[in-house]
């Protein structure tokens, strides 16, 4: 019989696993502070847990951690690590040292519905969701985990389409009793989906970000199909609503494609739609994948639209593209694999 994951329980879950096998009810305590403020592999290194409360722990559930399948390494330091997870599927980890922090970003489903053009990920189709345990599993179990400062939900898949084990990761790595971290060291990117945007923003306190890569309605539907369903501007009154305050972040991606999204027509448009929100643009390059003819436009031209921007009142930044020599756009290493594991 497979054993279930201790890994990726939430303080409720364990003392509901606690009460359930018969152990103290202090005992939920001290199985967390092993699963996220020790190093350990096996349940039976939790040595202030009797011997049978690990034998009974033991018999049904396993410390629940698993190694990368392989990883690319690119020359500006990059590493693409590729996870299998829901017995035969892959998911992908960026690992992006930079001078003072180091971040990952995780996978939150294998595949996407979401279907974005300008995505590899989305060609996949829809393969599963993953549980806390296999998302928090990329973090813990990447081997330069000592050294992580920030974490971005940005890989493969929509996190608010998992929201429920989103949130249970969230509250691991928060939490006091779990690895209590900063709220301020997370981002969750979205494209936003509008009736779990309001329990995202109400349940958490981590940065959000927004895919919006463009403010026109009819080209935002031909670059993302959730457009139709879930509007933009529904999007962005929620978050206009929320009235977020603080430390707590919101961003807009917006990825340039040369010729149809990076006009001064967009430019007006984008102060128009984000007027009155404290907010900053993450303007990115395009990432060339298979099957999608759009082009970057070149390092100038950003600039340029950046500096457009700034003079509008909206603060704007450019992403640095990293690891473009090992795929590191989302959905290109676990494509190939996917496809020879089927060939």
């Amino acid at each position: 019989m497979k054993k279930e994951p201790l890994y990726g329980k939430t303080i409720n879950e364990l003392i509901a696993i606690t009460r359930r096998i018969g152990l103290p009810g202090y005992s939920a305590r001290q199985i967390a502070d092993w699963l996220y403020k020790h190093q350990i592999s096996s349940v039976e290194e939790m040595t202030n847990l009797s011997k049978k409360a690990r034998d009974m722990l033991s018999s049904e559930f396993e410390y629940g951690l698993s190694s990368p399948a392989e990883y690319l390494e690119s020359s500006d330091g990059t590493k693409k690590y590729l996870y299998k997870v829901l017995d035969d599927k892959y998911i992908e980890t960026a690992f992006i040292p930079e001078k003072e922090r180091a971040t990952i970003c995780v996978s939150t489903q294998a595949g996407c519905k979401m279907g974005c053009l300008f995505c590899m990920t989305g060609k996949q189709g829809f393969q599963g969701n993953l549980s806390s345990n296999e998302i928090l599993n990329q973090f813990r179990s990447l081997p330069e985990f000592s050294r992580i400062t920030n974490i971005v939900y940005m890989g493969m898949g929509e996190p608010l389409d998992n929201i429920e084990e989103v949130l249970k990761s969230l509250e691991i790595l928060t939490s006091d009793w779990g690895y209590a971290w900063s709220p301020t060291r997370i981002t969750v990117s979205t494209v936003g989906i509008v009736e779990k945007m309001t329990a995202f923003l109400e349940r958490s306190r981590v940065h959000l970000a927004v895919s919006l890569h463009t403010p026109f309605d009819e080209e935002r539907l031909m670059l993302m199909p959730v457009q139709r369903t879930n509007p933009v501007r529904e999007v962005i009154e929620i978050i206009r609503n929320a009235g977020i305050t603080g430390q707590r972040r919101v961003s807009f991606e917006y990825i340039l494609f040369k010729g149809f999204n990076d006009t001064p027509a967009h430019i007006k448009e984008l102060s128009r739609l984000l007027n009155g929100i404290r907010c900053r643009v993450n303007l990115i390059r395009f990432h060339k994948i298979p099957g999608v003819s759009f082009e970057s436009p070149g390092i100038e031209e950003v600039k340029k639209f950046r500096d457009m921007l700034n003079k509008k009142g909206i603060v704007a930044t450019i992403r640095a593209s990293r690891g473009e020599d090992i795929k590191a756009a989302c959905g290109l290493l676990s494509t190939l694999s996917r496809n020879k594991t089927r060939s």
